[in-house]
């Protein structure tokens, strides 16, 4: 494209990790690129599935009704030898709707599940283009109802019902919440809304400056949505389910924090997201992480801004639950 922008810089601890990214996972994914990319997932299954074992994480997979009816998978997580109630994390996973599967992102759940003896719930959502819109927020939403239906036998407490995940998974978080809304469906204790993808309309000044650069630039979001939403992408025929940054009233949802980095796609569609959640009578908390590039707190964890990301992901929770 030829419209690219100047943009922030990186954070100089942030770019040398980007160095090494870059030799692994392009700025650019094409629809060409899908069925590589779901054949070298950006988490190992296996690996994480280790952490949790060594950690003291026991799981299960059950198969329920997803949209319209079909059987989908969630997966619950839970300390072994677990007892009582406790808040309920409603995972939702990231990978721009075209790749990743209900494992990746949930590590970071792990510390809240042990510290208010919680229950992880994280859904296999299917995938566009396979499945596009309303495929993906639909089977999040009855796999939410599932777990509120299921509370009981799963130990949780339905008053503090949390429902998360990053980018992709951010944003289906939310199309997922607003559902809830407008369906009166299970009651959320709060959102947590990880740089998260909102809006197909290609439009911010951030989607021009990441533009070849990065992780999920420019390219990657327009592959993203187009997967998803095919000719109706950029169209009046979008959903605020689909894309909640198409939503003018946010009003009677529950508390969202949202976070990004300034030097990211999302930028301006989260910090606006943020904006329509006040105006609408909403308590958020917003971050943006300075010189931040998509997903950095993942792929340079031990940098500081990442430090500072995850401690402000961890502070807001830990008010909310406890």
């Amino acid at each position: 494209m030829t419209d690219t922008l100047a943009r922030p810089p990186f954070d100089p601890e942030l770019e040398a990790a980007l160095a090494l990214v870059a030799d692994q996972l392009p700025p650019t994914l094409t629809a060409e690129m899908i069925p590589l990319m779901r054949q070298s997932p950006v988490g190992n299954d296996d690996e994480i599935r280790q952490v949790l074992a060594e950690r003291g994480f026991v799981w299960r997979d059950e198969t329920i009704p997803g949209h319209d009816g079909d059987d989908i998978v969630v997966t619950v997580i839970e300390k072994d030898g677990r007892t009582g109630t406790g808040p309920g994390f409603f995972h939702t996973h990231g990978g721009g709707m075209i790749i990743g599967n209900r494992w990746l992102g949930v590590v970071g759940f792990l510390d809240w599940a042990e510290r208010f003896n919680g229950v992880i719930v994280t859904v296999e959502y299917r995938l566009a283009p396979e499945f596009p819109d309303p495929y993906p927020v639909e089977d999040c939403y009855a796999a939410l109802q599932w777990t509120a239906e299921h509370a009981d036998e799963l130990g949780i407490d339905t008053s503090r019902l949390l429902i998360g995940g990053g980018s992709a998974g951010g944003g289906l978080a939310a199309g997922t919440a607003l559902l809830a809304r407008d369906r009166r469906g299970p009651a959320l204790v709060g959102q947590l809304l990880i740089y998260p993808m909102l809006d197909d309309r290609d439009e911010s000044v951030s989607t021009r400056q990441i533009d070849g650069i990065g992780v999920w630039d420019r390219g990657s979001n327009i592959t993203g949505w187009t997967a998803l939403l095919g000719d109706r992408r950029g169209t009046d025929d979008v959903s605020i389910y689909a894309a909640p940054a198409r939503a003018t009233d946010l009003s009677g949802l529950p508390p969202a924090f949202i976070d990004c980095g300034s030097a990211e796609v999302f930028r301006d569609e989260d910090v606006a997201y943020a904006t329509t959640l006040w105006a609408s009578g909403v308590q958020a908390e917003l971050h943006v992480w300075a010189g931040g590039f998509h997903g950095f707190d993942m792929f340079a964890p031990h940098s500081a801004v990442a430090q500072a990301m995850l401690a402000a992901r961890d502070d807001w929770v830990t008010r909310l639950l406890g």
